[in-house]
């Protein structure tokens, strides 16, 4: 089954961090075996990288910030249409299954 939340949602952060709590970011990346996904600024780490190569160029050693992953229990879908966080619902017709708005009962996608 398909997850209820996809790449390019916009999602806001329920739970987790508490910097990052009420804030929202598009979903980047997401990892549907493990239950995560990385949202847009939200949960940036810093990691202390070396100096390497790859294909003949080095890459110079620093402090760089990415965004790790976060439990998908940790955030929830933005409705497009009524623009409030909300559960999400499946709709299915004949051979199509579509992702509703728990609140306003609009279609997502």
């Amino acid at each position: 089954m398909k997850g209820k939340i996809r790449k390019g949602d916009t999602v806001e952060v329920i739970g987790g961090r508490s910097e990052d709590k009420g804030k929202r970011g598009e979903v980047i990346k997401v990892y549907p075996d493990k239950n995560r996904l990385a949202v847009q600024g939200i949960n940036i780490c810093k990691k202390h990288q070396g100096k390497y190569q790859t294909g003949g160029r080095s890459v110079s050693p620093g402090i760089i910030e990415f965004e790790a992953p976060m439990h998908v229990s940790n955030v929830m879908l933005v409705c497009p249409s009524c623009k409030e966080p909300t559960r999400v619902g499946i709709q299915r017709d004949e051979n199509v299954s579509h992702r509703v708005c728990k609140r306003c009962k609009a279609l997502i996608d």
